[in-house]
């Protein structure tokens, strides 16, 4: 007999002021969206979450290709998309969320850059298909309770690292009541290496993001800086926000 599929979570909208939010049944945010500027990355961890452009320069991001594990309310899928113009793949296991996503989070139909695939981030972690392909992996997976992340052991982050080129990087949202921010480091940097991987202090909310790259790459406090300015300029982060609270864990 066929196992019945878990029940997916109903799909909620709400406005306050200028700002649009989507949520899982729960009063917890599991995405945003500028009213005015549905491009643009609203809330704080989200943009934490495009800090792997320091580590690349600027005229190198039109033409890579970022890929997301949950798609949210589509702020990263979009900025990757129309903002930096990579080739963009999100990965979402819930129709519905893709479905609001498409009607009230303005996230535009398929096109030559741009695939929304239903499917499971677990088995595109494990499948060799994208395997070396990817040169940013977004992860951030939890459920309508916010409780922990949905994927979170060794076996996922080392698919999630067999996905990456050689210079890429995963970022990862840490948030959750119930989860373990230590054990959640702990399983990233086995699958990674401990000198691969940066952190960011906590936001207000308790989203704590993560970098971990597919090789190490070391760069100079200058050169941080001159493409911190650059970010921020050319995209409108804030990039130079950043390198005061993002270290490196084996420092």
């Amino acid at each position: 007999m066929a196992s019945t599929p878990p029940q997916l979570p109903q799909v909620n909208v709400s406005e306050h002021g200028k700002v649009r939010y989507l949520h899982l049944g729960t009063v917890w945010i599991q995405g945003s969206m500028l009213l005015n500027k549905p491009n643009d990355i609203e809330l704080d961890y989200v943009q934490r979450m495009q800090a792997w452009l320091l580590f690349h320069e600027a005229d190198e991001v039109e033409g890579m290709h970022a890929m997301q594990f949950g798609l949210g309310a589509a702020a990263l899928t979009k900025n990757c998309h129309k903002v930096l113009k990579m080739r963009t793949t999100a990965i979402e296991l819930n129709p519905q969320v893709i479905a609001a996503c498409r009607t009230w989070f303005e996230l535009g139909a398929d096109d030559e850059l741009l695939n929304v695939v239903l499917g499971d981030a677990a088995e595109v972690a494990a499948h060799e298909h994208w395997q070396g392909q990817v040169d940013v992996l977004h992860v951030d997976l939890y459920d309508d309770e916010a409780a922990a992340p949905v994927l979170d052991d060794l076996d996922f982050y080392a698919g999630c690292r067999r996905l990456l080129t050689a210079r890429g990087c995963m970022l990862v949202n840490l948030f959750g009541r119930s989860s373990s921010y230590e054990r959640s480091l702990g399983h990233i940097s086995q699958a990674f290496g401990a000198d691969a991987v940066w952190v960011f202090k906590p936001t207000r909310e308790g989203n704590t993001v993560v970098l971990a790259q597919r090789t190490p790459l070391y760069q100079a406090e200058e050169v941080l800086q001159a493409r911190a300015a650059e970010i921020h300029k050319r995209w409108r982060l804030p990039a130079p926000q950043w390198l005061r609270m993002f270290r490196p864990v084996a420092a």
